[in-house]
């Protein structure tokens, strides 16, 4: 079966057949004698109102699930490809973030069905901030490791690291990441840079994660001479 997301038609500006001012359904082209919808501005004939109507995908609790648990999927992937290119290439460049904001806002319409509306914005924009964000913890453990013959020399006259040590080191390590593109600031020009990218990113996501309104009104009464 299509996705709903598919089978409905692009409605414009209202449409006539040629050669007379008779009115004309935006969907099925063919004439409307009675009364009839508006479908986003355009008329639409009773059937096909009806039938766009049922099309159209509705907002549930069990969408925004689907559309969770798909952008979860996405942001991990957005997350192995920011890190997985920084490793390999040695830079850092902001402009990753683009396609992470790609991948998780079709991640969420793909699982929603086309569903959208304001939560799927916000949480498609905090899952593409996360994403971005935490990738700077394997990079800077990666960082770390590559002056490990430092570190080893520095923890030869240190204690042995508890269980708690550990722990206070992973949760600061999770807060720089969160952290991670406000501290870029320390170094103004790149920092600005990189939200601004970093935003153009999550604005990928938000626009993906809108959702197709349809609106229907109608019935109407034809004017006299048949014509808007």
């Amino acid at each position: 079966m299509e996705e709903t997301s598919q089978q409905i038609p692009q409605f414009g500006t209202a449409e006539f057949t040629p050669g007379n001012a008779t009115r004309a359904c935006a969907s099925c082209r063919r004439p409307i004698d009675g009364d009839y919808f508006q479908i986003n501005g355009a008329s639409a004939c009773p059937e096909c109102a009806r039938k766009i109507q049922a099309l159209a995908p509705a907002d549930s609790h069990a969408a925004y699930i689907r559309a969770l648990a798909f952008g979860i999927a996405g942001a991990i992937a957005g997350f192995v490809v920011y890190v997985t290119f920084a490793l390999l290439t040695g830079l850092v460049i902001g402009w990753v973030s683009l396609a992470v904001g790609f991948i998780v806002g079709k991640a969420m319409n793909f699982g929603s069905r086309g569903v959208g509306g304001r939560r799927y914005q916000i949480t498609a924009a905090l899952l593409t901030y996360l994403a971005v964000s935490m990738s700077a913890v394997p990079i800077a453990i990666h960082q770390m490791q590559q002056h490990k013959a430092e570190i080893q020399a520095r923890e030869t006259s240190a204690p042995p690291n508890a269980p708690g040590k550990v722990l206070k080191a992973t949760g600061a390590l999770i807060l720089v990441g969160i952290a991670s593109p406000l501290l870029d600031l320390q170094s103004p020009l790149q920092g600005v840079i990189g939200l601004v990218i970093l935003f153009v990113g999550m604005r990928f996501a938000w626009r993906f994660t809108a959702g197709r309104r349809i609106v229907v009104s109608g019935p109407h009464n034809p004017s006299p001479a048949g014509v808007v």
